[in-house]
């Protein structure tokens, strides 16, 4: 077993009216490697000046952990069957709407993937969609949510 860990930091501001919803969102995430990062509620969500556009926000951080921990995975098995890529790109989206029940949740992430191979694969038929399906069947989080996971590679 493994564990991880994040701390999360929020102080209200002198400024900040708290009970009347007029308060920053901003506060910072240190994860337990020790990077550090600034956070903020979605501008889709708590409109600004109380959110900050160029902060993470716990949806995009979502999305992005999906996605790389699918890349993770793929890289791995692509290592490993000894198909080198040259690199990897994915333009990853969450889609935030009601689900069944009428509760707003992050109920699909499209990753749409693309991979560059090395020169050296130029000719050969490589099938990448295995190694993303075998990505998928991996990945720690794809497996820990019931957000449906659509893999798209392009």
């Amino acid at each position: 077993m493994s564990r991880y860990f994040a701390t999360i930091r929020w102080q209200l501001d002198q400024h900040d009216n708290f009970t009347e919803q007029k308060y920053k969102r901003v506060h910072q995430w240190q994860l337990g490697g020790g990077a550090e990062m600034l956070a903020s509620a979605s501008p889709n969500i708590v409109p600004q000046p109380y959110s900050v556009p160029e902060y993470a926000d716990p949806e995009e951080a979502f999305v992005a952990s999906l996605s790389s921990c699918h890349m993770l995975f793929f890289l791995h098995l692509a290592a490993k069957a000894g198909i080198v890529i040259e690199s990897y790109e994915d333009e990853a989206v969450g889609v935030l709407s009601e689900d069944s029940t009428g509760k707003k949740a992050m109920t699909q992430v499209y990753l749409k993937p693309k991979v560059t191979l090395a020169e050296k694969h130029a000719n050969e038929q490589i099938d990448l969609d295995t190694l993303h399906h075998q990505a998928h069947e991996l990945c720690f989080i794809a497996n820990s949510v019931k957000t449906q996971v659509l893999v798209q590679p392009l």
